[in-house]
């Protein structure tokens, strides 16, 4: 009977220490694997529904841009999304988000503006919707 436990034990602990080198290589595998490019968001505009994109430094150095986005839907209403910064350049999206208010925009032009925080090092503000650059703007520095 004692040799009967013993060999089991032992093909448990076998079994155990092959699954575990197995999941290591998994684990090691995903690790390594390429990550998939990510894609860009979708947009929700035609480029005639986008217009009037300007962004100005204030005087605490950090830039607010603006512009106007056409939605005749007015369940939504249209917001940037966070902005993305790489580099010098902070990159803004128009997006659309549930309007909670009980009016719309007026004709259906929603006014869309944004401060990108601790900009002072951003000299060029990208307005993108989907993967289409839709306004690059410059701004001077402060300094």
């Amino acid at each position: 009977m004692r040799k009967t436990w013993s060999l089991i034990v032992i093909a448990g602990a076998l079994a155990a220490c092959g699954q575990s080198a197995e999941t290591n290589t998994t684990n090691e595998a995903a690790a390594n694997a390429a990550q998939p490019k990510k894609m860009p968001a979708h947009c929700f505009f035609k480029a005639a529904e986008m217009k009037g994109w300007s962004a100005s430094r204030g005087k605490d150095g950090n830039i607010t841009a603006k512009g106007k986005v056409y939605r005749s839907d007015s369940r939504y209403k249209v917001v940037f999304g966070e902005p993305v910064i790489d580099g010098t350049t902070a990159e803004l999206s128009p997006t659309l988000q549930q309007n909670s208010a009980a009016y719309g925009a007026p004709e259906d032009w929603w006014d869309v503006s944004a401060t990108i925080p601790n900009s002072a090092a951003i000299d060029t503000v990208r307005v993108t919707c989907g993967a289409e650059t839709v306004a690059d703007i410059k701004v001077a520095t402060k300094g």
